[in-house]
């Protein structure tokens, strides 16, 4: 029996890639999964039944998936996949925010649809499935009915959490989804859901479209032996916050990259300098900053 069996997941943007890789797992653990995907190209145009291949993976392997095909960044369209799950599988117990698109260009050359499109897709496109699921729950809890089972997962990047040349828009996402997963992991505490972030890597379509990457795009499915640009390497640690063995664990972001796991710590207190009670004025501000809080020249003697 596998970590989730019975359980309901939805994972977004499930038709290829890391999405594909999450219900597999999900699946492969037991859980009944509703397989969303728009069909879009990695800019997020056009649309199609991707979300098919993977259900018929699934089925394959005798699991049990159905297909949805919501933008999962328009609010009702994002309603109706949460109620999908419902009216199929009689529960809901597990979302992963996991679609995306890319439109990376540098600032300069970065136009308006670029910055609003993929804004659109990856934070209201976390947003609105979290909302509609978090308010089943809510209205299940104030019957009398246990929640504990919710699990939301999103999906970061190290680039968002670090930055990366030509993808502002992209990392101005990807850290939005940080914040907002701790933002969130408060707010449903009490109801027993967890809310975590992983920054997942991997062979993907977004990953092959970076110029000189030199990667190839290729399906978590299509890998035989372990490898480190496998879409998938993510997907153990995306099934084991989704089951009871992960409940104490809230409001975290873990990088799942190759063939490590990693806690990250976020923003953190670094060097400080104190004026007790009193207004800084600019101009002393020079060296105090950077010889006590950025180390780039020495303090000399003080005494």
């Amino acid at each position: 029996m596998g970590l989730l069996e019975g359980r309901v997941a939805i994972v977004t943007g499930a038709g290829h890639g890391i999405g594909r890789g999450h219900a597999l797992e999900l699946a492969k653990e037991g859980a009944l999964v509703v397989v969303n995907d728009l069909g879009a190209s990695l800019k997020g145009e056009g649309a199609g039944r991707d979300a098919d291949l993977t259900v018929k993976l699934i089925e394959e392997r005798g699991g049990k998936a159905v297909a949805n095909y919501e933008d999962v960044a328009d609010f009702d369209g994002a309603g109706r996949m949460i109620q999908q799950a419902i009216d199929v599988f009689g529960r809901l117990d597990i979302l992963v925010n996991n679609a995306g698109i890319a439109r990376d260009a540098t600032i300069w050359s970065m136009t308006e649809e670029d910055w609003d499109k993929v804004i659109r897709v990856h934070l209201k496109g976390t947003f609105a499935p979290t909302h509609h699921a978090v308010n089943h729950w809510r209205r299940l809890s104030k019957a009398g009915e246990d929640v504990s089972t919710g699990r939301i997962i999103n999906t970061t990047s190290g680039a968002g959490l670090v930055g990366n040349f030509g993808q502002a828009n992209y990392t101005a996402a990807k850290a939005g989804i940080a914040a907002f997963t701790q933002t969130v992991s408060l707010e449903v505490f009490k109801m027993g859901i967890t809310v975590n972030a992983i920054g997942p890597a991997g062979a993907t379509r977004m990953a092959a479209s970076i110029p000189g990457a030199g990667i190839e795009a290729r399906e978590p499915d299509e890998f035989d032996e372990w490898d480190p640009m496998d879409p998938s390497l993510s997907s153990p640690l995306v099934a084991w916050l989704a089951s009871d063995q992960a409940a104490h664990v809230t409001g975290q972001v873990i990088r799942a990259v190759k063939d490590e796991i990693v806690l990250m710590k976020g923003w953190s207190n670094g060097n400080s300098i104190r004026k007790p009670g009193k207004r800084w004025d600019p101009a002393e501000l020079t060296a105090l900053m950077n010889a006590d809080v950025f180390g780039c020249r020495a303090p000399g003697l003080r005494y």
